[in-house]
């Protein structure tokens, strides 16, 4: 298999930026596959499919229908739906309640998580998700599991969204991260969880370049994550 490093954990806890830091030291992809399921959720929602979805079924016919696609590299990663670039739109905080909602039908997990493997048994990377380490690539010796309080992730979040030039209370931000962090950890197909092959690495008030250290020195030695 190509090395791979699966850096789990809820949204906000710094994931993507620590992922693209080990990503970059590493000479690896950085593979964002929750963007994946973000694709799957814009497309949801441009074909005027509600919230609760109504009929699973038909979001897991779009997805098998939909070609999906992500262009990696150290520096990041471009998502492709049907030829069309929408790593800006797939951010929005709408399609984040859109992709937890989709990421819970166990049809749409086994499609992307079957295209996932084909990616990273390809060309490697550093994967970033919620079930990387115990579904995805359950095989790799590196996995660590990043978290930290929800205030501080829903904080990180809001000034995300505001760099992007997107406006939303902060109380909101902080429901709508509870509200995922509920449907993620509750749904009954690969909930976000780990294992105990995990390293967990808690990031309130340390800095991203910290944590990636600690990750590529298990890396570059050769040494398993894990307690």
């Amino acid at each position: 298999m190509s090395r791979v490093i699966a850096i789990d954990g809820p949204s906000g806890a710094g994931k993507s930026t620590v992922a693209r830091m080990v990503a970059a030291r590493l000479g690896l992809p950085y593979l964002d596959t929750g963007a994946m399921y973000r694709a799957v959720g814009l497309l949801a929602f441009r074909r005027g499919i509600p919230l609760p979805i109504p009929d699973p079924g038909a979001v897991s016919v779009l997805a098998a229908g939909a070609a999906i696609d992500l262009s990696t590299s150290p520096e990041g990663t471009t998502v492709w739906l049907d030829g069309q670039d929408v790593s800006t739109a797939i951010r929005e905080p709408r399609i984040s309640l859109y992709a937890s909602a989709v990421s819970a039908i166990p049809e749409v997990r086994r499609l992307l998580v079957a295209r996932q493997r084909e990616i990273g048994l390809a060309r490697g990377g550093v994967v970033e998700g919620r079930d990387i380490g115990t579904k995805v690539f359950p095989e790799t010796p590196w996995k660590f599991f990043l978290t930290a309080d929800e205030r501080e992730r829903a904080r990180r979040r809001h000034e995300e969204l505001r760099r992007r030039g997107v406006e939303e209370p902060y109380e909101k931000v902080l429901e709508e991260m509870r509200v995922r962090d509920r449907d993620d950890s509750s749904r009954p197909d690969s909930p976000l969880t780990r294992d105990g092959g995990y390293e967990v690495l808690e990031s309130d008030g340390v800095a991203a370049e910290e944590i990636a250290r600690r990750i590529l020195a298990r890396v570059e030695a050769g040494e398993p994550s894990g307690p």
